[in-house]
């Protein structure tokens, strides 16, 4: 028995040193890949409360064109979600307030080139604010710090396209749907109509679509005075815009 505690005790050793020597090689290999990741500029950071502080609303839109031009060029950001979602859980100060609609071909954060922690999102089927939304959007600036608002509509939209073709959804036992269609009706009485009223008529369809995303910012105005003071003070800006499922551009309207 003596005979065989060397032999043991040197193949003890040998299977240690390659356990070792195995560790090293994944954490060599693991911080091979987090260099990769600096080379190749993988976003692992989130807004700060410094960062947002630091931001102004004209240049906050301004960045978000830039996103935008990323998402048409399919030059988006690599980011590490993981790590930002990480961070994250600290707190939040995103720089802005998206009121978009439901549809499901509008992918806010893609189409501004954003990630975890950089703007806030509502929807509503046709982007129409109500007392609910409008209470975020108070949140997400006099509280959270964000210092912009954009409501956001889209080219094809169904809910507008319903209205445009008065839809009647209560003979479809949706009420609830016919109620929010009633609150697009007013952008379809406003729009200038040229040829036919009917949704069929894209030019006609695409203008109720950004009349109604302007009506919206109105209604905004007139629901909150704090958000309406905040604009006058130059603190936020209040936009709308509207986002062309073809082409990906996101065009912006002075309000």
């Amino acid at each position: 028995m003596k005979k065989l505690r060397l032999p043991l005790l040197m193949l003890l050793a040998a299977l240690v040193l390659t356990s070792c020597q195995d560790e090293k090689k994944t954490e060599t290999a693991q911080e091979q890949n987090q260099d990769e990741r600096v080379e190749e500029g993988v976003v692992e950071s989130i807004l700060t409360a410094e960062e947002q502080a630091d931001m102004t609303p004209q240049g906050i839109i301004g960045r978000l064109k830039k996103g935008n031009e990323n998402f048409v060029n399919n030059n988006l950001t690599q980011r590490d979600h993981s790590a930002q979602r990480r961070k994250a859980m600290i707190g939040q100060y995103p720089k802005a307030i998206v009121l978009s609609c439901v549809d499901s071909r509008v992918p806010v954060e893609d189409v501004f080139d954003l990630g975890i922690g950089d703007i806030f999102v509502a929807r509503v089927a046709g982007n129409i604010e109500n007392e609910d939304i409008v209470g975020s959007m108070e949140f997400a600036t006099a509280v959270a710090g964000s210092k912009v608002v954009i409501v956001m509509g889209h080219t094809a939209c169904g809910a507008v396209k319903s209205a445009i073709d008065q839809v009647d959804a209560k003979s479809m036992n949706m009420n609830s749907l016919a109620d929010l269609l009633d609150e697009i009706q007013p952008a379809v009485e406003e729009t200038e109509l040229d040829g036919d009223r009917n949704s069929n008529n894209t030019e006609f369809t695409n203008k109720v679509i950004k009349t109604n995303a302007m009506r919206t910012v109105e209604n905004i105005r007139e629901a909150s005075p704090t958000l309406a003071k905040m604009e006058d003070e130059g603190k936020i800006m209040i936009v709308s815009a509207v986002y062309d499922m073809e082409s990906g551009v996101v065009d912006f309207h002075n309000n």
